[in-house]
This record gives structure tokens, C-alpha cells and sequence, in this order.
């Protein structure tokens, strides 16, 4: 048996994790037109149902249980069906490093895991908001867990091709560091969100009319529980309840409270205001950009890099009005350029290795290329994934339903009966 200590804070961050994505849910409905929330609401729930249900058949084995083939993925029969992992007593997980304080059974991080890739799927909703088929989202998910997440949770966190020990490591003399997700869930989600964006195309009345979000405390509440979750997501990818877990429990805040400021400033002096939907979009920036360097930048870095994000991802996320791709809740300019931002940043403000903190270029260098090697294994897969979709269930709801609201053509219900209230209203005045 592992420490109980550890256990329990594996279990309690596995909770805490698994709140993001009805987190992200929140934050992403109440962007939506009020046409449309429900839908969010759904989409988000089968990023929980089906990666559940996949990662328990074979996903955990190409991630983490199964024989590695080529550095990318591992054998889904090793694990199929967790197979000799969901042992109640028997049986450790070591720490990523392979210390001993971190041991814990194994059905544990099977419970942590699979949270990380419920939000990373979950994510990409933002991108496709108000226009997509909830039954083509289901199959999406299944195959994108499998043939991508996985795949690059394996290559990433599992001494795979992007790990500290990989080859790409090897050949460059440094060691890649990504510590809960800048690669494997943001890069990953982000990429997966432009490429299938550019496949389904643009909402109806896309940069012609606006699209306004039907109800900001919605995004605010979904923001301040995506920070809440985080905590378990950055110091959970501690594997203990050690030194690591509360140095990125506060490196994650310094960060995440210093690209509210950053985000909300730059918005200020471009128009005059402070938005909720600024601050909000301001938190999920540091939180993103942290995620990757939690665990290796000092208390001023992590200020300075989620500064910088801030100001970054508030720039960023007018490119798409530029450059005509309808990403809908701005996965893109949020999570792409923060998770960007973050993994290359390791490379300036790293301890010991980075070009400000002690260190020289090659973990600049490296960095630059895990994230290249992300974009491109992610972009060229969820191609083939989002395409072969488009052209045979078809991605999209009729025009016709797309404006008459996606809730009622996919889910068959509305949000709020606005009808209902003014009848009960005009009963009342009778």
C-alpha cells in the first residue's frame, strides 16, 4: 500500500480536477447565446461520459499501462479494461521521477488521469459552440481520446518521445518539462479546436452581427471554479502531499492573479473598461500559462510570466475576426497562446536551466520543439478524425436549426422558459 496521506490528496486533486469540466461547462454557457446553453451544457457532459467509458477500455493503456511502441503510444491490450490495475490493496504508483514519497495504489492515478483528459476534450467545445451535432460530438470524443490524448499523455508524462527522457530530449541535451499539461492539454485542445474549426466553418452571421454572451455570472462562476479546480489539476501533478504540491499551489495563484491584472489592464486602455468577461478570460490565461512551469519558476517568474499571458491571450483573441476562423469562446486565443506562452517561457525563467534563471539555450530549444511536435501530431490527427466526420455523419445542425437555436434542435428543451414566465404573468395580472 502507498502512504495514506498521499492517497488522499491524489483523491481529493482527482475531485478537484474532475470539477473543471463542469467548470469549463459554466464558462462556456454562459458565453453562448441563451439559444444554445443547454447544448454547452451537453457537449461538456459527454466529454465526461465517453472518456470515461474509453478510458476504462483502453485509454489508460495506451497513456500509461500499456508496452510502449515507438515512443508514442502504448499497447491498449496491456491495460484493456484496467487489468491488473484496480487492485484495492496491492500495488504502487511511483512518482514521475520514481521517489518513494509518492506511492500510492494505481487505480488512484487511474481516477487522476482520467479527469485531465475529461477538461482537455471538453475544452475544445468552446470552439464549435451554437452549430455542431451533439451525436457527432460523442464520436469525436471516443476517437480523439484514443488516437490523441492518449497518445501524447503517453509521449509527454510517460517516457515517451516529448518526455525528460526521450529522444528529442536526448539529441538536444536538455530535458523537455511539461508539468500538468502545457502540451498534452492546452497545445493539444487548442490545436484540435483551429483544425476542426477550419473543417466545420463559421457560424451564421460570424463577424457580420454580434454574438454577446447571454449571461456573464455564468462565466464568472465557471472561471472561479476552474481556479478552484486548478489547484488539484497543477499541485495534484505533484503525485504527493509534498513541498511540490504547496510551491505550485502558490506559484499557480501568483500567476493566475497576476494575468487577471494583466488582461483586465490592457483592457482598460483599449476600452475603458473592466469587464467580468475580461477577468474571467483574464484567470483561465495564468491558469493555462502556469500549468507547464508550476513547478520550476520562482514567485516573480510566475508573476511575470502570467503577466505576459495576460496581456497575450487579450491580444490574441481578436485574431480570429483577422483571420476569418470562427472559433467561437476563443479556445485558440486563450489556450493556444497561453499554453504556448507558458511551455516556451519555461525556457527564460526555468530555474537552473532557462536563459534568465542560471541555465543557457537549449531548454529554450527544446521547449520551442515539444510544442512544435504537439501542434503538429495533434493538428495532423484531429484532421483526419474532424474530416472523416464532416464527410460522413456531417458535423452540423441545419441552417435553419443553427438559427432557431441549437437547444431545441439537439436537446429538444430550452434553457428558460421566457413564455411560460410572461403567461404565468398575465394569469397573475387577470
Amino acid at each position: 500500500m502507498g502512504d495514506a496521506g498521499n492517497a488522499a490528496w491524489m483523491l481529493t486533486s482527482a475531485s478537484l480536477v474532475f470539477l473543471m469540466t463542469p467548470g469549463v461547462a459554466f464558462f462556456y454557457g454562459g458565453m453562448v447565446r441563451a439559444k444554445a446553453v443547454l447544448n454547452m451544457l451537453m457537449l461538456s457532459t459527454a466529454a465526461l461520459a465517453v472518456t470515461g467509458v474509453v478510458w476504462t477500455f483502453w485509454g489508460w493503456s495506451i497513456a500509461y499501462a500499456g508496452t510502449d511502441i515507438g515512443g508514442i503510444f502504448g499497447d491498449p491490450a496491456t491495460g484493456f479494461l484496467l487489468k491488473d490495475t484496480m487492485v484495492a490493496t496491492d500495488g504502487v504508483w511511483g512518482s514521475v521521477d520514481g521517489g518513494a514519497d509518492a506511492a500510492y495504489p494505481p487505480s488512484i492515478n487511474v481516477a487522476f488521469q482520467v479527469t485531465f483528459a475529461m477538461i482537455t476534450v471538453a475544452l475544445i467545445t468552446g470552439a464549435l459552440a451554437e452549430r455542431i451535432k451533439f451525436s457527432t460530438w460523442m464520436i469525436f470524443v471516443a476517437l480523439w481520446i484514443t488516437f490523441v490524448y492518449a497518445p501524447m499523455a503517453h509521449m509527454v508524462w510517460n517516457h515517451g518521445l516529448l518526455s525528460p527522457d526521450g529522444a528529442i530530449s536526448q539529441a538536444i541535451g536538455a530535458a523537455a518539462h511539461d508539468f500538468a499539461g502545457g502540451t498534452v492539454v492546452h497545445i493539444n485542445a487548442a490545436t484540435a479546436a483551429l483544425v476542426t474549426v477550419l473543417i466545420i466553418g463559421k457560424r451564421k452571421g460570424f463577424a457580420k452581427e454580434p454574438f454577446r454572451p447571454h449571461n456573464v455570472p455564468f462565466v464568472m462562476l465557471g472561471a472561479f471554479l476552474l481556479w478552484f479546480g486548478w489547484f488539484g489539476f497543477n499541485a495534484g501533478s505533484a503525485f504527493a502531499a509534498n513541498g511540490v504540491a504547496g510551491y505550485t499551489w502558490v506559484s499557480t495563484t501568483a500567476a493566475t492573479s497576476a494575468a487577471t491584472l494583466g488582461w483586465l489592464f490592457t483592457e482598460k486602455i483599449r476600452s475603458g473598461h473592466y469587464t467580468a468577461m475580461g477577468a474571467a478570460s483574464g484567470m483561465v490565461a495564468g491558469l493555462v500559462a502556469i500549468t507547464p512551469a508550476a513547478d520550476v519558476v520562482s514567485p516573480l517568474w510566475a508573476m511575470v510570466l502570467g503577466f505576459i499571458a495576460g496581456i497575450l491571450c487579450c491580444f490574441a483573441v481578436g485574431l480570429k475576426f483577422k483571420l476569418g476562423y470562427d472559433d467561437s469562446l476563443d479556445v485558440v486565443g486563450v489556450h493556444g497562446v497561453g499554453g504556448l506562452t507558458g511551455t516556451i517561457l519555461i525556457g527564460f525563467f526555468g530555474e537552473g536551466t532557462g536563459l534568465f534563471a542560471g541555465g543557457d539555450y537549449k531548454q529554450l530549444l527544446v521547449q520551442i520543439v515539444i510544442a512544435l511536435v504537439a501542434i503538429l501530431y495533434s493538428g495532423v490527427l484531429t484532421a483526419i478524425i474532424s474530416f472523416a466526420l464532416e464527410k460522413t455523419v456531417g458535423w452540423r445542425v441545419t441552417e435553419a436549426q443553427e438559427v432557431g437555436g441549437v437547444d431545441l434542435a439537439d436537446q429538444g428543451e430550452r434553457a428558460y422558459d421566457f413564455a411560460g414566465t410572461a403567461s404565468s404573468i398575465l394569469k397573475g395580472v387577470k
